[in-house]
Formats: C-alpha cells, sequence, structure tokens
C-alpha cells in the first residue's frame, strides 16, 4: 500500500530539496527561463545582478530553484554580512578570492622598460599570477634579436613582446618583423612612451603635451606641464598612483597586452 504523507501528497512527487548558495560576487549562474549565464555583481534584498561576459547586466528575483549551478538547480541566498570582496580585478577580469598563483609557466611577457612592466603588473597582475605568467623588462629593443634566439621560444614556451611606438617603417617595426615567429609574437602600441598610454583625465591633464623631437620626450612632457623636469621618475610615480584599473589606460595598450595574454597560455 503506497504511503501518503499527512497533507497527502506522495513522497515521490513533492519537490526534491535544492542546495542554497550564497550569492557571493564573481559566483557565475544561469538563469534557465532566459539563458542568461553571468557572475553575480550585486545582490540585494529580493534580487540579483549579473553581468554576463559581454559586459551586459540583467536583474533577476531571487526565487526559490532560479538559478544552475555548473548545470545543477539551486536557490540563491543573500550572503550573511561581512567585508565585501572586490568583484573584479583591475583588468575587468572576475576576481578569484583565494586563488593561488600558478606555478610560472617556461613562457613570458617582455617589455621595454620598468614603468612598462609595472604599469603591466598594477593592472594585470593578478591575472597573471593565475596565469603563471610572469613579465621582464628589455632596457630597449635594440638587442631583441640576440634576445629572442636565446630564448628559444617553442612550444611549451611562447614569447610574447610589447614594444613602444610600434609604428610601420620604424625601427622598431623592422625589429619586430624580424623576430615574430609561430611561437614569439611581437606586438605594440602607438605611443612614444608608456606614460602616454595612460588617458590624461586620469593623470589630471587635458591631453599629453607635443613634445619637438630633438628634445628627450619625458623631460619635455614634464616641463610642459610645470613638473619637476630633474626626476622623472618622481613624475611616473604621480602617473602610475593616477591607474586604478584598466578604464585609466588607452584601448590600444588594452588589446595588445590581452592578446600577448592570451598568446602565451595558449594550449600548445
Amino acid at each position: 500500500m503506497r504511503q501518503y504523507s499527512a497533507d497527502l501528497t506522495p513522497p515521490w512527487k513533492k519537490p526534491q530539496s535544492v542546495p542554497e548558495v550564497p550569492a557571493e560576487p564573481g559566483l557565475v549562474v544561469e538563469e534557465p527561463g532566459t539563458g542568461f549565464c553571468g557572475a553575480v555583481i550585486r545582490c540585494e534584498a529580493g534580487t540579483v545582478t549579473l553581468e554576463d561576459r559581454f559586459g551586459k547586466h540583467r536583474v533577476f528575483p531571487l526565487e526559490p530553484r532560479g538559478f544552475l549551478l555548473e548545470g545543477r538547480v539551486v536557490t540563491l541566498v543573500r550572503p550573511s554580512s561581512g567585508p565585501a570582496r572586490p568583484t573584479r580585478t583591475a583588468s575587468g577580469s572576475v576576481a578569484v578570492p583565494g586563488a593561488r598563483a600558478r606555478v610560472a609557466r617556461a613562457g613570458r611577457i617582455y617589455v621595454e622598460g620598468r614603468h612598462d612592466a609595472e604599469l603591466v603588473e598594477k593592472v594585470w597582475g593578478d591575472d597573471l599570477r593565475i596565469e603563471g605568467v610572469v613579465v621582464e623588462y628589455l632596457e630597449g629593443v635594440d638587442d631583441l634579436p640576440s634576445i629572442v634566439d636565446a630564448f628559444a621560444p617553442g612550444p611549451d614556451a611562447r614569447l610574447g613582446v610589447l614594444v613602444d611606438h610600434l609604428v610601420p617603417g620604424t625601427k622598431e617595426w623592422r625589429i619586430a618583423q624580424g623576430v615574430t615567429s609561430e611561437h614569439a609574437l611581437v606586438v605594440g602600441h602607438p605611443y612614444i612612451d608608456i606614460w602616454e598610454a595612460v588617458k590624461p583625465a586620469s593623470v589630471g591633464i587635458e591631453a599629453w603635451p607635443r613634445v619637438p623631437r630633438e628634445v628627450d620626450w619625458k623631460t619635455g612632457v614634464c616641463e610642459a606641464l610645470g613638473w619637476r623636469v630633474a626626476n622623472t621618475g618622481e613624475a611616473w610615480k604621480r602617473i602610475l598612483d593616477s591607474v586604478h584599473s584598466y578604464k585609466d589606460l588607452e584601448p590600444q595598450l588594452l588589446g595588445r597586452v590581452e592578446e600577448l595574454i592570451d598568446f602565451v597560455t595558449a594550449p600548445s
């Protein structure tokens, strides 16, 4: 004889319980009714806001059995109160709280100078550590062919190089063309110096000054802006301190760095 509960509902027809999952920032879920998949960026009373990989936001009600997490039905609930975790890294990627740095890959990314390396570290540092990518600087590109030969790029040790002022017809362009191969990628931005890849508004200026060709560019910039000419290191600190995320950088630099990271970390 079949057994019924006190409310006369057969036990096999009762809805199965599903886990309750705190809607922590960065958690990626899918709303099955619309197929919208994204990371949690905000959870308020009765609603949760998701952001998909294209940056589109959608707000959904926090209903029982309302989401899929890795293909399983779950009920999202408001997280318990506590210190807010960052939802994004400085590069705009979804933050992975508690993630450990990966053992360094054999592949590398080279940039021209120390300032370039410091800027890349500030914006992409979290991503690079998770991917196990080390960034080193060259102090110019004149010796790049011999450096690439010594590195000996291969399927398991790809080399990416970021060059300043990589404009067709220039010395830098010719050097880059000579060392690019299946396992070595040289890309660049159009700016004379990495300083110029920081948006002027972020630094608090209207525009980067035009500097005569016969004048050292950094010195000319400091003179035009009324900064201490004798200390370009101090000027760079001022610029670097004004950078908080990818939003403070020009798109021409953002795309090139992302391209190098993808190249170095691509499966062999």
